[in-house]
This record gives C-alpha cells, structure tokens and sequence, in this order.
C-alpha cells in the first residue's frame, strides 16, 4: 500500500498495476487541491485576517490552557472527514458533531470568535476552513511548537454527516495497520502517521478513550490488558479513572509537559507511557520504532518533520472555486 503511494508521489505513475494508478489519481487530486492555496492569499482582500485568528487564539489559551490541544483535535478530524472544510463545525442533527467520537470535540467557540471579528473587519472573505487551519497552526506555535507558514485559500464545505465520520478517522484502539489504511486514503505517509501522532503532545483525553486498555478482574478492580504499560504510569491511570469514574474526568495526553509542544510524546512511547493503544503501537512496531527514537532524541528533527506533515494535513481534501462557498456564519451553510 505505502509502496504504491510513495510510487505516485515520485510521479510513477506507469506501473502496469490497478492499484499503483489508484494511488497516483489519489495522489494528484491533492496536488491539484492544494495548488488552489496560496501564502497570503488574504493580503489584499483582508490583510489583518492571520493577526486575527492569532489574536483570537492567544486570548482564548491566556484564559484555557486547554485550547491549544482543543484546536488541534479540531482540525483533525475535520481533515480527516471531507477534507479541511470546517464541515466539523456545521451544528444540527446528522451533523458530523453528531457521531459519539466527536462530542467531547471542544475549541468551536474560539473558531466562531475568529469568524465575528472577521465579519466585521472583511465580511464574507475568511473562510471557517482557513480559520481552522490558521487557529490550529496558531495552537501549536503558542505552546513552544514550531512556526509553520501555511497557504490559505481553502473554501468552506456544504455536507457533514455523521455517516463519514466512523470510516475517516483513527480510534485510540486501532492497530498500526488500521492506521496506516486510513493515512494513506488521505494521502499521508508511514512517516506522517507518526510526526502527527505528535500531536498528542498537548491536549486531554476522557477516561472511555483508553478504557479498553483495562480490565476488571474477579473482585471488581482494574488490571492492565497490556502488561508492556508502565506499572506505575498504569497505577495513575486506574487511580485517576477507577470504574464508574466520572465521564467529565480527563487525563493528560503527555502528563510531563502537558501544556508544551515538544518531543516529550516520543520519549514517553519508549518508556511504555503512552495513553492510547493508537500511541504505544508506534514503539512496539518494528516499522515506527526507530522514527519514534530518532523524534524522542532530537526535538528539532520532529519540529522539522512536523512543518511539513502539517502542511499535508491541512490541504487534505481541499475545496476551491465551485466546490465551497464562504460561510457567513461557521455553525451553518448559506442559506
């Protein structure tokens, strides 16, 4: 699968193999996405549009530290839905916001501030998905992360529905080939899968997203399926989220630097204190290790890494001209 994808990416696209020219349709039609997008691509139109979103972002992270993280698991899973086109913040029933994986999704009150600034200042110019994209970019910088120029451009979707969230997006139990499937349909590499894993470097997750790591034994306590986990990382775990825990209850994605974006995420992998399976199966397979390893000792190598796996990210599936429209409000389509 990874073979036939990186085949496309070098242009090679002759192989006499069904699957080879997939990849390469797959492969061109992000290209011809993100063509679309272009670094400044509100200079003239609405030249204070990035200092905006920033602005916005800073004054929501100075009064929740968890915004940062928030914002960031925002923009993947609407990347990973019908591309980045804010299709994640259309309210109503059947909505994407609908599927049980997206409730405990929070920031969409940061998103929605960025926009009424905007409308006043450049009414009908910024789009919700360039304002996502910015928001999430803007996240990970004002933690310690790196800066990433990103092109904009992108154009807001129409449909969101809850029957395309289950098939698109990674669950905190999946195997590394399950991963890897649903990667690679986005055009994103083994190498991206990892350095986006990254992102877990922020962020919280509630006590049912890594429940399946545990299980009650004959006198009702909580055991380790895993026994690789950490004795005393696992002890925390069960301590902090017991059975019948409190559903509002949230652990730290990376306890040790929880509000720093940094290699921290990596180092925790190789000590077997990686919360989600999705996390530890990238030190325990033969295929990540040593990427996992090479992040974990050199913080600028991941910051490097991620620069460019970000930009992936971002212009998955992107809308242009005839394809989207720009939402007046981001909760809603026009009418």
């Amino acid at each position: 699968m990874l073979r036939n994808l990186n085949a496309a990416i070098n242009g090679n696209c002759s192989s006499e193999h069904e699957t080879s020219v997939i990849w390469c349709v797959i492969w061109f039609s992000l290209a011809s996405a993100s063509a679309q997008l272009a670094v400044g691509f509100y200079s003239l139109s609405c030249p204070g549009a990035e200092f905006m979103v920033r602005n916005t972002v800073r004054s929501a992270a100075s009064s929740d530290p968890s915004v940062p993280g928030k914002l960031l698991r925002l923009l993947f899973h609407d990347c990973f839905v019908e591309g980045c086109d804010a299709s994640i913040l259309i309210q109503g029933n059947g909505t994407e916001q609908s599927d049980p994986a997206n409730r405990s999704l929070g920031g969409f009150s940061v998103i929605n501030s960025a926009k009424r600034v905007l409308e006043i200042f450049c009414p009908g110019i910024v789009s919700c998905a360039d304002i996502l994209a910015l928001a999430a970019r803007d996240a990970v910088e004002l933690t310690g992360g790196p800066a990433v120029q990103i092109p904009t451009g992108r154009r807001d979707g129409r449909i969101s529905s809850i029957s395309n969230v289950r098939p698109n997006i990674v669950d905190t139990g999946f195997t590394m080939d399950e991963m890897i499937r649903i990667f690679s349909s986005k055009g994103l590499s083994l190498e991206d899968l990892v350095v986006l894993s990254g992102a877990h470097t922020i962020g919280s997750a509630h006590c049912s997203s890594f429940s399946d790591r545990f299980r009650q034994d004959s006198t009702g306590k909580l055991t380790p399926i895993d026994t690789s986990l950490d004795r005393s990382f696992a002890k925390e775990l069960i301590d902090r989220c017991p059975v019948a825990a409190n559903p509002s209850i949230t652990v730290s994605n990376d306890p040790q630097t929880s509000s720093s974006f940094d290699n921290q995420y990596f180092r925790n992998l190789i000590a077997h204190r990686g919360l989600f399976q999705s996390d530890s199966v990238l030190f325990s397979d033969s295929r990540t290790r040593r990427l996992v390893e090479d992040f974990a000792n050199d913080q600028e190598s991941f910051f490097a890494s991620w620069t460019q796996s970000f930009m992936k990210l971002t212009s998955i599936g992107v809308k242009g001209d005839g394809k989207g429209e720009i939402r007046q409000s981001c909760s809603a389509v026009n009418i």
